[in-house]
């Protein structure tokens, strides 16, 4: 008779969990973008709206906020939204949940309530990869905004971008550590064509390899600048701040010039000035 083999931690592992744990704080994003329109426009913002959702972490971080605040999550995924509604939205509340529109959809197509602010963080507009496409989004970004809105997004980049590389860290886990290891798999030059992979390691040596792939262009911080100008936009890049020992501190303040640090993590603030 032949004995059971126990699952490895991996076999057990949720990758969507470990992506919120390792990747997304959607703490430290709201507080960004709610911090940063109030001192922008001089008022409270009531109205997120999402852009690549996914499990729509940060929409129930929005609601959690305040009563009178409502979120809008927008991804073509429909099995991701489903993930977030079993596990995030359902630890909500009532009145939460009811102030939480997901919606499977398009972003290029998409029509929404128009929100005070609009979110398209982690990289995702990345997907699109010609000047035209992403042209119309942040058009399209533009248009869906009201008059006074702000659209936020980040960026990466810095000489260590452009190449194949792993990067490892070790996040803390319920099932216990685990190895978080981003991976640049392959880059082109000629195209920027980018593709690169999560994997996870864990304490029993056991891998989850490529639980997220993404197949991006490695825009640059001038090209993404241009496109949101010539939808309308006011821009302003939000640079992030270092600490006496050299680390990155979590802060990010406006800035015209900065360091060619070898890898940079940056917001993006375009506001939609009123006519």
């Amino acid at each position: 008779m032949k004995r059971k083999t126990k699952p490895s931690l991996a076999d057990q592992a949720d990758r969507h969990e470990l992506y919120e744990l390792s990747v997304q704080c959607s703490e430290a994003e709201v507080d960004f973008v709610l911090e940063t329109y109030q001192e922008l426009r001089g008022k409270t913002p009531r109205i997120l709206r999402e852009d690549f959702c996914g499990t729509a972490n940060v929409c129930c971080e929005w609601v959690g906020r305040h009563e009178k605040n409502r979120a809008i999550g927008v991804d073509l995924d429909q099995a991701v939204l489903d993930w977030g509604k079993n596990n995030n939205l359902s630890r909500l509340s009532t009145d939460r949940q009811a102030r939480i529109t997901l919606i499977n959809d398009d972003v290029l197509c998409v029509k929404t309530e128009q929100p005070d602010i609009l979110s398209a963080m982690n990289f995702s507009y990345w997907l699109f990869k010609d000047r035209d496409t992403l042209g119309n989004y942040f058009s399209r970004a533009y248009q869906a905004l009201k008059d006074d809105g702000i659209f936020f997004l980040d960026i990466y980049g810095g000489y260590e971008s452009f190449r194949e590389c792993e990067e490892e860290r070790e996040i803390e886990t319920p099932q216990g550590d685990v190895t978080y290891i981003w991976e640049q798999a392959s880059f082109n030059p000629i195209n920027h064509d980018l593709t690169c992979h999560i994997h996870f390691v864990f304490e029993d040596g056991s891998r989850l390899d490529r639980a997220f792939s993404y197949h991006w262009r490695l825009w640059t911080l001038p090209e993404i600048r241009e496109l949101l100008e010539e939808a309308g936009f006011k821009v302003t890049v939000y640079w992030q701040g270092w600490d006496e020992e050299g680390e990155p501190d979590g802060e990010f303040h406006p800035a015209s010039d900065a360091d060619a640090d070898a890898g940079w993590i940056a917001y993006i603030v375009a506001e939609k000035l009123p006519d």
